[in-house]
């Protein structure tokens, strides 16, 4: 079974994901570790649950997301996962960065690229890759059928939705991602989203203001 904990850091408050299961593997997905205190503050928590990272996920690839990118492939060796498609916001986050004045070194390691539908494993434990672009071009969700729940990036927040004016958002591509993929899941099934709490399909499909459903 797959054990969830988030951290919100830096100064745009996103939440960084780590993924485990009972023999410590444990996926990081969008580490948003900022500063050198955050970056403690992760590694405490691997070391002291004995966590052993096995990979590098980003839901997408716009700044806030990306910063501890590199630190996680110096320290545990992993390789990043991302869309293809979000290739070209990987590469333009430390300028978009430096608009914030909040300038930091990119990922430069291999890329590995995730299609819609492929499988990660988390030792037997299964996340299934959904493509829910409108964010940004590719962004992608983790969704967990076994446990009821997905990991949504910046796709869907409680009562609220993510913002499509970025370069390479698109305001139609979000709705029909979050009708056409969130919305199909399970009214259990529990959004682990990109920036504040968790929420689920059930309560969005009937009281998200953007995007309702009943």
């Amino acid at each position: 079974m797959i054990k969830i904990e988030y951290f919100t850091f830096n100064p745009l408050g996103e939440n960084t994901y780590v993924l485990s299961n009972e023999k410590g593997d444990a996926v990081i997905i969008d580490p948003g570790f900022y500063f050198t205190e955050e970056e403690r503050i992760f590694e405490d928590h691997i070391t002291k649950n004995n966590l052993t990272p096995v990979q590098l996920l980003n839901t997408h690839c716009h700044l806030d997301h990306v910063f501890g990118n590199r630190w996680v492939h110096k320290k545990y060796g992993l390789e990043l996962y991302i869309h293809k498609d979000e290739k070209p916001v990987l590469e333009f986050a430390p300028a978009s960065a430096n608009m914030y004045g909040l300038g930091f070194t990119n990922y430069n390691g291999p890329l590995h690229f995730l299609d819609e539908n492929e499988t990660i494993f988390l030792g037997e434990d299964e996340l299934t890759v959904l493509l829910t672009p409108g964010h940004s071009p590719a962004s992608i969700c983790f969704y967990c059928a076994a446990q009821h729940f997905v990991i949504g990036g910046d796709v869907l927040f409680y009562e609220s939705i993510g913002r499509f004016d970025l370069p390479g958002g698109d305001e139609q591509q979000l709705y029909n991602s979050i009708r056409n993929k969130l919305y199909t899941l399970p009214d259990e099934t529990v959004v682990y989203p990109g920036h504040g709490e968790p929420t689920t399909t059930g309560h969005e499909k009937k009281y998200n203001p953007f995007v309702r459903l009943s």
